[in-house]
């Protein structure tokens, strides 16, 4: 599609807070698109802690990934997924990873970079996760913000198929994120500098 083509984003008409807890903020929008039609959107967003989310493929090796099993309280149970947490106000990308990664993992990575940024749910949530691939592991812990220790398990990136087929790893963005970066790896296994 051309520029010439795309659609023209609607007129903001008025915004109000509609809810907000701890976590979350709920805000309505009226909003008239370029036809004339107007209508009523509500997204959620995030209260403003952060400056954004991260998620990790923390790879100690270029076959395996490191996944954490943590209790997901929107699904009422645990489920396996990529540690992932938001980025502290005077935090970059790559700091938040790392942080996070040692909270999470118990592992620092001495090579971090984006490889993608994933929304969730875009009609109805403003919420993006840059996704970092981690290599170069190195072993460090720090105290993390989790009720519970969280379980740490390797497996093999080339085995996707297999954790989809387990009940406890249902996550999109870490599914999603777990695809880019085997074929990530994939791709430049010839490179020495990845490991």
């Amino acid at each position: 599609m051309t520029d010439d083509h795309a659609p023209h984003k609607p007129h903001v008409l008025a915004r109000r807070s509609v809810a907000r807890s701890r976590l979350f903020h709920v805000e309505e929008m009226e909003l008239r698109f370029s036809n004339g039609a107007e209508r009523t959107f509500e997204r959620l967003g995030g209260t403003g802690r952060g400056v954004g989310a991260v998620m990790i493929v923390a790879m100690p090796d270029p076959e395996h990934v490191l996944l954490i099993r943590e209790y997901a309280a929107g699904v009422e149970d645990y489920a396996l997924t990529l540690p992932k947490g938001l980025v502290d106000p005077g935090e970059d990308l790559v700091t938040a990873a790392n942080r996070e990664l040692m909270e999470e993992c118990g592992f620092g990575a001495h090579r971090l970079e984006p490889l993608v940024e994933l929304t969730l749910a875009p009609n109805y949530m403003r919420h993006r996760m840059q996704v970092m691939l981690a290599t170069d592991l190195y072993p460090r812990r720090l105290p993390g913000d989790e009720p519970e220790p969280l379980i740490v398990e390797t497996h093999a990136i080339d085995e996707i198929g297999a954790l989809l087929a387990r009940e406890d790893f249902h996550e999109a963005r870490a599914i999603a994120a777990l695809y880019i970066a085997r074929d990530k790896v994939r791709t430049e296994s010839t490179s020495p500098s990845l490991w």
